[in-house]
């Protein structure tokens, strides 16, 4: 469909650049993928630029474009890729451009601050995270409009980033998709039968489990320490951490590592390394833990573990803590507080008549229609600037 057409919707067809490092794994990389998938579905032309990884073939094969190109490595030489990217921005002909992490962001900006301001595309930033305060960082802020992932990353803005007029500043919480994480879901019988064919060890066991990137900040050391205090009392607990490492901090790996081995614990922690099925994860695990020691902007494994009734127990700031006040207050524990916390983990398994509500306060589907009308508004006054 030519650029300027009508949708299928009665909507006009958007052209939609989004920029970010890669897209190996992660809520940042899933919530872009999920943002183009529903630009293609409305018959908008989606574009991505990133320098790729694990998730890339599953952006083209829904309909959306990948270019390959790093713009997130922290080098003088990715300024080379400053006049390019202008070329690209008006040669496409792109109606919208979202920025979805600082030194993409910054290369943008340059890209599209050099246009003549009636060829400019409408610029959005996503702020995913709480970056330290700075010059650097206030790149996230400097979009015509500026999106929020949560009511905690909106108050880190309006705190340390005034300049940000409130009519810039739209909360979009990011979502999951309830069809995707069905509350009662539970794995095949092959699926089970595989995976602790696998992972002999965690057969038969009180699962406790830890999903995410693995990296310093996310606590894995305090979940191998409660796994740890846990099996003084109950030798049926077995933790399951699941997710890959940046091959440039594969020596946090080696520490978690050790620590397992000093606790005694090698045959009661399985590394899973990376795994795309983290919803069957959840569904045969007792308990998924938070446990980051910085606050998240969100939270999207808390989200999809209640939304398929495990119980969540995390350390509560952040966007962990507006999900957990919503769908489960049960599992919120003062953060860095291990003997809370590990309290509060006892109380849960003992619980057998524990319910969560089967409320989800966060759908992606509204996340969605929120993203693509901001698009559409910030298209049309950009359009009508001209």
């Amino acid at each position: 469909m030519p650029h300027g057409q009508i949708t299928d919707t009665g909507r006009r067809r958007l052209i939609v650049l989004q920029v970010l490092p890669a897209l190996e794994s992660g809520g940042t990389e899933r919530g872009v993928i999920e943002v183009a998938e529903a630009l293609v579905a409305a018959g908008h032309r989606s574009i991505v630029i990133s320098a790729g990884g694990r998730m890339a073939g599953r952006l083209t094969e829904q309909g959306s474009e990948h270019v390959q190109i790093d713009l997130g490595t922290k080098s003088p030489l990715t300024l080379r890729h400053i006049p390019w990217l202008r070329r690209f921005l008006l040669e496409q002909n792109v109606d919208v451009v979202d920025i979805h992490s600082r030194m993409p962001g910054w290369i943008t900006f340059a890209a599209w601050k050099s246009l003549p301001v009636c060829r400019r595309p409408a610029l959005v930033s996503t702020v995913h995270g709480f970056y330290s305060v700075n010059s650097y960082s206030s790149i996230m802020c400097r979009g015509q409009h500026v999106v929020a992932v949560s009511d905690s990353v909106a108050d880190y803005i309006r705190q340390n980033y005034s300049f940000v007029p409130e009519e810039r500043l739209h909360v979009i919480h990011r979502g999951i998709d309830q069809a995707e994480f069905p509350r009662g879901f539970r794995p095949t019988m092959a699926w089970k039968t595989e995976f602790f064919h696998q992972f002999p060890e965690a057969a038969n066991k009180k699962l406790l489990a830890i999903v995410g990137r693995i990296s310093r900040l996310k606590g894995h050391l305090d979940f191998v320490r409660l796994v740890g205090e846990l099996r003084l009392h109950d030798h049926e607990i077995h933790g399951l951490i699941v997710g890959d490492v940046d091959p440039r901090k594969s020596a946090y790996r080696e520490e978690i590592r050790q620590k397992i081995a000093t606790m005694g614990l090698h045959d009661h922690v399985t590394l899973t390394g990376h795994r795309s099925d983290v919803r069957e994860i959840y569904s045969i695990s007792r308990i998924l833990l938070s446990l980051s020691s910085t606050p998240e902007s969100f939270g999207r494994t808390v989200a999809e573990a209640i939304s398929i009734g495990t119980p969540v127990v995390a350390y509560s700031h952040g966007g962990v803590a507006e999900i957990l006040a919503a769908e489960f207050p049960e599992g919120a524990v003062e953060c860095q507080n291990f003997g809370a916390l590990t309290a509060r983990v006892r109380q849960v398994l003992d619980r057998a008549d524990l319910c969560i509500p089967g409320v989800n306060r966060f759908e992606k589907s509204a996340m969605l229609e929120r993203t693509l009308e901001l698009y559409e508004a910030a298209s049309e006054h950009r359009n009508g600037s001209r």
